[in-house]
């Protein structure tokens, strides 16, 4: 998947400048597709250039004039294409992995710890995802939502975000009590 996917999936929500998609894109695609800024304003660029956006100038008076972007009918056209392609294979690319890998050859205790770290992100991710997933769901049950909502894409992402982040919970405890027990069987020995 390119940036430039991402960058239409979040521009599906409206209009939007560089600097509130930058800031946004952890809200709406960060579960699944991660850029630095700097790479989305050169990603925006490019598809101005080639007919995917369109941009107006909003004057402001105590900050520098933005840019807002919108997608084009080439843009919509180029999301209709998207969708229809059959997904790339995932792959997943986690240096922790590969050092949990090596643990029995090497510090178990800075594995642990990593682990441990990774553990407090995703819980600091699923709060951010639960919060997100109050506001859209706004007072309604989950199948009021399907049913009113005019947008479901969001709301699905969302919810494979969370899965997502409860799982590496799941694993980071087991994997932490299993070091845990390692280290304890080492000392003793």
């Amino acid at each position: 998947m390119a940036l430039r996917n991402a960058a239409m999936a979040a521009l599906l929500e409206g209009e939007a400048s560089g600097y509130d998609l930058a800031k946004g894109f952890d809200a709406s695609v960060a579960n699944f597709w991660m850029a630095t800024p700097q790479q989305l304003y050169r990603e925006l660029e490019r598809m101005e250039a080639d007919g995917l956006i369109s941009a107006r100038i909003v004057e402001q008076e105590r900050r520098p004039n933005k840019r807002l972007f919108s997608l084009t009918e080439a843009g919509l056209a180029a999301v209709r294409a998207y969708t229809a392609e059959p997904p790339k294979p995932t792959a997943v690319r986690d240096e922790l992995m590969v050092k949990v890998q090596c643990v029995d050859a090497g510090d178990i205790e800075a594995v642990r710890s990593m682990i441990a770290e990774r553990a407090e992100r995703s819980t600091a991710k699923l709060a951010r995802y639960e919060r997100l997933q109050k506001r859209l769901l706004d007072g309604r049950t989950e199948d009021e939502f399907f049913a009113t909502a005019e947008r479901i894409g969001p709301y699905l992402t969302l919810l494979r975000g969370m899965a997502l982040e409860r799982d590496n919970l799941r694993w980071n405890a087991l994997a932490l009590t299993r070091l845990e027990q390692r280290a304890a069987a080492s000392a003793g020995d």
